[in-house]
């Protein structure tokens, strides 16, 4: 079967729509929630989002390869209206997983049935990464329902975003001494994205 008359190439249209819609998503979230204080998950959305814009590019290399100057592959996406910072993490967990768990094992399993066994490849990988990102946006958002986000029963290292400044404590200061940025800046040490 050529990939230019196939549901694959539909089904890649799709994740390079859904892909490039995230990063769209994302880079909104994280301006929401910045606004509300909380910089540390704005470097989240935006971390993620720009993960994201990747798996977008990925995708775009593939349907390139169908020969193709338009694709028509209609589907539903999300548009996450609520603005609160909770609303957005759990909503972004939810979509990453749907990616994670259903919508591309779908997508491989089909590139499969139709012999495209390197698309479908790529499809399960990117599933894997789509689970990371849902786990760490659901852990995010259950230490936010816990208000534990910048608190911790025991002491543990905070390292802050903006100057790396780490120090040990039950939660960071209101505002970093080193470089006098607020709270909303430390994360814990153990989820800053280079550890």
């Amino acid at each position: 079967m050529e990939l230019n008359q196939s549901k694959t190439r539909q089904n890649l249209m799709r994740a390079f729509a859904g892909e490039t819609q995230a990063w769209a998503r994302y880079t909104f979230a994280a301006q929401s929630v910045r606004t509300q204080g909380f910089p540390v998950l704005e470097r989240l959305f935006r971390y993620t989002g720009d993960q994201e814009k990747e798996h977008a590019g990925i995708l775009w290399g593939l349907l390139k390869t169908a020969g193709t100057e338009s694709v028509s592959a209609p589907g539903d996406y999300p548009v996450d209206l609520q603005g609160d910072a909770l609303s957005l993490l759990r909503a972004a967990a939810a979509h990453e997983q749907a990616e994670a768990e259903e919508i591309y094992p779908a997508f491989a399993a089909e590139a499969e049935r139709e012999g495209f066994g390197d698309i479908a490849l790529r499809f399960r990988q990117l599933a894997a990464v789509e689970g990371v990102h849902g786990e760490r946006f659901r852990r995010l958002a259950e230490a936010m329902e816990q208000g534990s986000l910048f608190c911790s029963d025991g002491p543990v290292p905070w390292i802050c975003l903006n100057c790396g400044h780490v120090l040990t404590g039950t939660e960071p200061p209101a505002a970093c001494p080193v470089c006098a940025h607020e709270q909303g800046f430390f994360v814990r040490l153990e989820l800053s994205p280079f550890q």
